[in-house]
């Protein structure tokens, strides 16, 4: 039986006939059923797809579930390595609940925000895992009203609340904190502070004025830098920390990208690390630990962070979680090598 030279769509009952079973142990195996399936039933169905060329028709799946089999990952910067390892662990769950996954892009900017938002609203998803920079959980509630699921990923411990509205947290100020007290600890009595005005590096500022406190050391704020958060931006605010008539020993970077680019800049003035100036980070992505010297920073475990987001919005949509809203924390792990 050649099926692959018709050039009609190739559908269900083909396979059927071809693997020599019912159609409906073929919708089980497309649709991933909890029905037992023999395994070698399952790969001679899989094998027939396979040779016939067949394609389902998800249109279909999605008309007759009433859903778009659609979840939307929202993240503010694809070119910051820690969003798309979040997102690959979005991908494990989805994939393995055989749906699709899109993925906006907003540079953390609130205009983009709502222009997302915007696009939800037209009934394309079933849920969002996202990282709002600016929206708040009033502007989120129109997704909430129209049964679409919501997982945010945020910076800060957040009560769980009423809504609906689920909260996946690591506590920046308290990772942050512990990341400057482990350079006190090393004896720099002088840090400086590399930072952002826009998401999570407002929390690790509040984290290490918290930790210079708790130790009786003066906060300068000199010692304070903020500029974009990347490569770029480190570099810049770097090189400003280096013209002080009195430099710090030791800097902290709100994330991993402005501490290379710190690195680079130390390294262009003449200094070495961690003899001159030590450079803690924060994110520890995988570039960390391929650098030189090798990178100190702060591990969130960002897949795993991205797996437990998409758990927790499928837990909502299978109806497996409360009516209220919840929160919970992500463990961090301060990981100490070469640069501090």
């Amino acid at each position: 039986m050649d099926i692959t030279s018709n050039k009609k769509r190739v559908t269900q009952a083909d396979v059927a006939r071809y693997a020599q079973v019912s159609q409906a142990m073929v919708s089980y195996v497309i649709n991933g059923s909890a029905v037992s399936i023999p395994l070698e039933t399952k790969d001679r169905i899989v094998k027939a797809m396979e040779e016939l060329g067949y394609i389902p028709n998800v249109t279909a799946r999605r008309l007759r579930a009433s859903k778009t089999l659609t979840i939307a990952g929202i993240i503010p910067d694809i070119t910051n390595p820690f969003y798309p390892a979040f997102e690959r662990g979005v991908q494990d769950i989805v994939d393995k609940q055989n749906y699709d996954l899109i993925i906006y892009n907003t540079d953390g900017k609130k205009a983009k925000e709502e222009k997302c938002l915007h696009s939800l609203l037209q009934g394309r998803v079933d849920g969002v895992v996202g990282v709002f920079f600016h929206l708040s959980a009033k502007e989120l509630f129109p997704l909430l009203e129209q049964g679409i699921a919501v997982v945010r990923l945020e910076a800060i411990p957040k009560a769980a609340g009423k809504l609906p509205l689920d909260n996946l947290y690591i506590d920046n100020v308290a990772a942050a904190k512990e990341a400057v007290t482990y350079l006190i600890g090393k004896g720099h009595k002088r840090i400086g502070i590399l930072a952002s005005e826009d998401g999570p590096s407002s929390f690790r500022v509040k984290g290490y004025k918290e930790a210079l406190e708790g130790h009786g050391l003066q906060l300068e704020k000199k010692l304070i830098q903020t500029g974009s958060y990347n490569e770029e931006g480190g570099f810049e605010t770097m090189q400003r920390v280096l013209e002080l008539t009195q430099p710090p020993t030791a800097i902290f970077a709100a994330n991993d990208l402005m501490a290379m680019g710190a690195m680079v800049a130390v390294r262009k003035a003449g200094l070495h690390i961690p003899d001159d100036i030590a450079v803690m980070g924060f994110d520890d992505i995988p570039a960390a630990k391929l650098i030189h010297p090798t990178l100190s920073s702060v591990a969130q475990g960002q897949r795993r962070m991205g797996q437990r987001a998409a758990e927790m919005l499928f837990e909502r949509l299978n109806g497996n979680a409360p009516a209220t809203g919840r929160s919970e924390a992500i463990p961090y792990q301060l990981i100490s090598r070469e640069s501090a």
